[in-house]
């Protein structure tokens, strides 16, 4: 009868060889083959990402390629009337292009190399355009960006303020429905940021309206204030306006850096990482 011992001894393996099990004895030795090699490119840097800002001659956009010419990235801009009136250097250095992102066949070669898009299109109106503009035509930007291979896409949405979302039916279910979007195209790589009102030096013509003057003392108080948040039916009137640099800042970063994390950043999120510095 064979005993416990020598089968404990014996062990077969998957393709039928019989191996070894007893420590004292050493059999043929273990092969190990050397890995193979794969040349993975290295991360893009900064400097070589090429940002598209869709809408980048409103008031939020121009905001958002001056911040990305000031940190040295290839910046184009799409929008419907092209290059704006703005007299400033940092103009020089943007590729205008001009386009409807709800006619494909105007816009889709300012995709052509891109990397990261940021997208600050939106606009009111009756209840149909505000969802065309706000929804459709951001929708249509995600997917086509999304079929060239960009890999971040920030989305510059808005905050909830309750019952004001009713007024503007429209305008929400639009955003609503292109932040759903986002996320599910640019899982890894989608960012929505939700600002409140946004202030800061607004250009209109050759006319400059300070909003800072109306939205500073506002958010020094309402930023203190989130427990009134809280409120029934009022409570989302209370969000905080945020200045218009505290967001392009981090809209830019969100579109650079590979570790900025994907998925919704609130009004207190954007205050909370518009006052940390980047890893370098």
């Amino acid at each position: 009868m064979t005993s416990l011992t020598s089968h404990s001894k014996m062990a077969v393996s998957s393709n039928g060889r019989y191996l070894s099990t007893d420590s004292n004895k050493v059999d043929e030795p273990f092969k190990v083959e050397e890995a193979e090699t794969l040349n993975v490119p290295p991360p893009p840097t900064e400097k070589s990402m090429q940002l598209l800002v869709l809408g980048g001659n409103g008031f939020v956009g121009s905001h958002i390629c001056k911040e990305a010419v000031d940190r040295g990235l290839t910046v184009a801009s799409l929008s419907r009337s092209g290059r704006p009136s703005i007299q400033e250097s940092w103009v020089n250095n943007v590729i205008w292009h001009q386009g409807n992102l709800l006619s494909s066949d105007s816009w889709m070669e300012a995709l052509n190399g891109v990397t990261s898009v940021i997208s600050c299109v939106g606009g009111f109106g009756s209840q149909s355009y505000m969802y065309k503009i706000n929804g459709t035509a951001n929708i249509n930007a995600i997917r086509a960006a999304s079929e060239k291979g960009v890999k971040r896409f920030v989305y510059i949405s808005a905050a909830d303020f309750g019952l004001v979302n009713y007024l503007l039916q429209g305008y929400y279910e639009g955003k609503k429905a292109a932040e759903t979007e986002l996320l599910t195209k640019f899982a890894y790589g989608g960012v929505v940021l939700r600002p409140g009102f946004i202030y800061g030096t607004r250009n209109v013509g050759s006319v400059k309206l300070p909003l800072g003057v109306i939205g500073s003392p506002l958010e020094m108080v309402l930023q203190h204030a989130k427990p009134l948040k809280q409120l029934p039916l009022v409570g989302p009137l209370f969000t905080p306006p945020v200045n218009v640099t505290a967001v392009v800042k981090v809209a830019v970063r969100a579109a650079t850096d590979p570790v900025f994390p994907p998925g919704i950043v609130d009004v207190y999120g954007i205050l909370r990482y518009s006052q940390q510095q980047r890893a370098t």
